[in-house]
């Protein structure tokens, strides 16, 4: 039996127009930029994508071609020679593979470099030029992806994860490498079907309605003889460009007409459903004081406002200044991005007091440094490995952070930004966040899948931010008007959103 030999690799980012805050060459190596074994030695047995496409592949006995892999941080444009250095490194890679079936990447969807809005449309763009028109290319891509007719055009099939936390990226690379194959071995010939909705959503969990029930109608379409795949994209609601709007893509084997029946389908009831993806929800005062109301703990408080796994900066203070004013005893947060205070921290050692400015040092936006005096309780490496379920085993390096005590709360600050996904930066600094009656953190949605089985209960809370919950507080320009929930009172139908291609 012949060995499929598949190329793997991708470059992922995800890309806040509203950040000042810049995707340079040395922010992906900071996180993550990976070439040859690497790749494979990084993330076997990791519940990422790529570990998905490995253990798929291994297990499919393909011979696995890692070419280059990085991804950054969510923040501000990739600048331009960022760009044209990942596209390089990963051309370069690519061409220098002889005798391919396919390729296998893993993109996100909601990147833009300066001059290219298109980020994941380019890149396909750019390998099928490499590889020609009869080597089947497969992607992986985040549900915030903001689908283009590019990107479908030179795709063979684009696979999306269900659920926001991204808990089932794992299970997508593991399907990508499936629907690869079968390609290669022609029994099926995939045909794509997206349509586009003139409407936005804020962060919105899988773990509710409406998008539950919106899923739950997809997987039934794919229940249909033929249905490859049905995927709802949220798209990615911090990104000011013409054409950001949610879409559902519908995959089917050879049937072009169904796929656009699909897809239809799922959006006709995701706009009977709009009004319930807004929600109102409290500021950090009131939702502080939800949660002194209530009985026992922990009750985790995320600022959904300044989530760094959406471009935000990681050290807005609009929640730890209620928090501190507050002086709530049995309360932590954790972390906040400074690496300012850390470095400080570290200088003056355990058990020293420290007067510090923290945070609030990016932009205005987020709030205002807050002139503190600080107790050093802990110092740290910031290493951990991962444990949420989303990336479990992944190594995390946030360098250089300490556990400071201010009043009666527990802080945490780091030197790399990042979101919180799970206890583990907690149970670095000594913090057990199930011995505290309030635990805050900064994240839209991911930390849940750690922290739902924790918390007695979980408030979510909005403020000034560039991942605000209310759409109506970011200054859009560019985006194609009327949008819901922008503009009300429209005909949709009016709104072209839609392409079928083979």
């Amino acid at each position: 039996m012949t060995k499929h030999k598949i190329a793997i690799g991708g470059i992922k980012h995800e890309t806040n127009t509203f950040s000042n805050v810049k995707a340079t060459v040395d922010m992906f190596k900071q996180n993550e930029w990976e070439s040859g074994q690497e790749i494979i030695n990084n993330h076997r047995g990791v519940g990422d994508y790529l570990g998905g496409i490995i253990s798929k592949g291994e297990e499919m006995n393909v011979e696995l071609i890692p070419t280059f892999w990085a991804s950054a941080n969510p923040m501000g444009l990739i600048t331009r020679e960022a760009y044209q250095e990942l596209l390089a490194n990963l051309l370069s890679s690519i061409k220098q593979v002889r005798d391919l079936d396919g390729i296998c990447l893993v993109l996100h969807g909601g990147g833009i470099a300066d001059g290219v809005e298109d980020l994941e449309g380019s890149i396909l763009s750019e390998v099928r030029e490499v590889v020609g028109k009869k080597i089947p290319i497969v992607a992986t891509l985040d549900l915030h992806a903001n689908l283009t007719e590019t990107m479908i055009n030179e795709a063979d099939a684009l696979l999306g994860v269900n659920f926001y936390p991204h808990t089932d990226c794992y299970e997508r690379g593991q399907e990508a490498v499936e629907t690869l194959i079968d390609i290669v071995e022609g029994k099926i010939k995939p045909v794509m079907h997206f349509e586009k909705l003139p409407m936005m959503i804020p962060s919105s969990t899988s773990d509710h309605s409406p998008v539950k029930d919106i899923n739950e109608r997809c997987w039934k379409w794919e229940e249909q003889q033929g249905v490859i795949d049905c995927t709802f994209f949220h798209g990615f609601s911090h990104t000011d460009i013409p054409d950001m709007r949610l879409s559902v893509l519908t995959t089917t084997d050879g049937d072009q007409e169904l796929a656009a029946t699909i897809s239809r389908d799922v959006t006709d009831e995701i706009w009977d459903l709009r009004e319930d993806f807004y929600l109102p929800l409290p500021g950090p005062r009131e939702g502080l004081e939800q949660a002194l109301s209530e009985q026992g703990g922990p009750i985790v408080i995320n600022e959904t406002s300044d989530n760094p796994g959406a471009g935000a900066p990681g050290d807005g203070t609009h929640l730890l200044k209620e928090m501190i004013e507050m002086n709530i005893e049995h309360a932590c947060f954790g972390f906040m991005y400074d690496p300012e205070t850390a470095k400080a921290a570290h200088e003056a050692g355990i058990g020293s007091r420290i007067s510090i400015s923290l945070g609030g040092k990016t932009d205005s936006l987020h709030g205002s440094p807050l002139a503190v005096h600080a107790y050093v309780k802990a110092l740290s490496d910031g290493k951990f490995v991962h444990s949420t379920e989303m990336y479990k085993g992944k190594k995390m390096n946030l360098g250089k952070s300490a556990r400071l005590q201010i009043g009666h709360v527990d802080v945490i600050v780091c030197s790399i930004r990042a979101q919180t996904f799970d206890e583990q930066m907690f149970i670095l600094h000594g913090i057990d966040v199930t011995d505290y009656k309030i635990v805050a953190l900064k994240s839209e949605n991911h930390f849940r899948s750690s922290f739902t089985p924790l918390a007695k209960k979980i408030i979510t809370v909005d403020s000034p931010g560039l991942s605000c919950y209310n759409l109506q507080n970011l200054n859009y320009k560019r985006v194609n008007r009327p949008v819901y929930p922008l503009d009300k009172g429209f005909n949709r139908r009016e709104d072209k959103g839609s392409s079928e291609l083979q």
